[in-house]
């Protein structure tokens, strides 16, 4: 989610300890502030979308 909030749409994400990378599409949105947003909060605002596509497992060396 952060990843995608920064812009970034190809994330990939190595599993710590494991030879597994998993692999996520991203993208931000702007939507309607929620309704107990304080005032000074914009009207519209970005908000991340993240969609996983799959995993895949690194070669050995």
């Amino acid at each position: 989610m952060k990843a995608a909030n920064r812009g970034y749409t190809d994330i990939q994400l190595r599993e710590r300890g494991t030879k597994k990378v998993h692999i996520f599409e991203g993208k931000r949105v702007q939507v309607d502030k929620p309704k107990g947003a304080p005032a000074w909060m914009p009207d519209k605002i970005w908000k991340p979308q993240v969609k996983k596509i799959g995993t895949k497992k690194l070669e050995e060396l």
